[in-house]
């Protein structure tokens, strides 16, 4: 196994994850809309029915828009009120993004940055490494035959190691995401990735950076399975059948963009409870499968897509940057040995 295919993986993840993190913050941002994380009585912000004067489901919107069936308004104390039985906010990532900029400043699109680069230094460099090793070792080596099946497979075990190598800077990028979303007096304020690792062992335990490791595992085997498999089969497609070169631009364009919306489509559910509970400061949570059924009683079956919209706009161009880079990088360094 040579340590190149890592670190061609690495480089260009690394380029392809910065580039595209306002995407993910949005995401992860409208992924923990509405999420009852604390008991209503604790709700610091809890939302009112003006019309019934009573509580209802504490749902936490980032931003409102105005809808058909009900009119509402941001107040400045984030509380947000009514004028009909609508208790539901009606987002969009744009709108998201521009209430980000409005209240936290342009640079908070990119907080949790460090922790994105530290991510695909571990998570990305090594299940591209591994799925590169495995590729050429279970090509056919008189046809060049590589069965989509096998794509697949070596795809779930090199989403699977990668994953477990990454899952702490994982946890870390995603409180340090969520934190500009939530009240004042439940921020954490991290610093960087390394001092959000340090607070996390010293307040939490060593074992909470492997928090909700086995969704991060079973996310990362889907993302790394459809997103690498989808690639190489399209590609190889698309050149057989004198549709597009092998070092051809709008062959690898394609072809990444194939592979983002698939893995787009495959892992939105597991990665909105993935992300849950990886926010919880705490156990909120009896488990993944607890989390999934207590979003979809209290928020419907469609919460499990939340921030599809921005998962596929981010996926997409992620995947496009990631294979386009590799692709380039591989060129340059084709002939160097290591």
């Amino acid at each position: 196994m040579g340590f190149k295919p890592f670190l061609e993986g690495g480089i260009a993840a690394i380029i392809a994850g910065a580039l595209t993190h306002p995407l993910d913050l949005i995401k992860v941002r409208m992924q923990l809309q509405g999420e009852h994380s604390f008991p209503h009585d604790q709700n610091p912000n809890p939302i009112l029915n003006l019309d019934h004067n009573l509580p209802v489901k504490p749902y936490q919107p980032v931003f409102a828009l105005d809808s058909l069936i009900g009119s509402i308004s941001l107040l400045p104390n984030s509380s947000i009120h009514a004028r009909s039985s609508f208790t539901r906010s009606v987002t969009t990532p744009f709108a998201v993004g521009a209430h980000i900029v409005k209240n936290e400043g342009p640079s908070a699109l990119f907080s949790g940055v460090s922790a994105t680069v530290l991510r695909q230094m571990l998570y990305s460099a090594t299940r591209m490494g591994i799925y590169d090793f495995l590729k050429r070792r279970w090509t056919d080596r008189l046809t060049g035959n590589f069965p989509l099946v096998t794509k697949i497979t070596a795809g779930l075990i090199a989403g699977a190691i990668g994953s477990a190598v990454g899952n702490p800077a994982d946890v870390a990028m995603v409180r340090m995401q969520a934190d500009g979303g939530l009240p004042l007096n439940r921020r954490r304020n991290y610093k960087s990735v390394v001092d959000a690792l340090e607070r996390i062992v010293r307040q939490e335990g060593v074992s909470s950076l492997w928090r909700g490791s086995w969704l991060t595992v079973n996310r990362a085997m889907i993302v790394t399975a459809s997103q690498l498999a989808t690639y190489d089969h399209v590609k190889e497609i698309l050149i057989a059948g004198g549709r597009g070169t092998p070092g051809g631009i709008g062959t690898h364009v394609a072809a990444s963009f194939a592979a983002g919306i698939v893995a787009a489509v495959a892992s939105n559910p597991i990665d909105v409870v993935k992300t849950r509970m990886m926010n919880a400061d705490k156990e909120n949570y009896g488990g993944p499968l607890d989390c999934a059924l207590k979003t979809v009683a209290e928020e419907g079956p469609m919460a499990l897509y939340k921030g599809f919209v921005p998962t596929v706009t981010r996926q997409g161009p992620f995947t496009m940057i990631l294979f386009i880079t590799l692709e380039q990088i591989r060129g340059v360094l084709k002939d160097v040995k290591f």
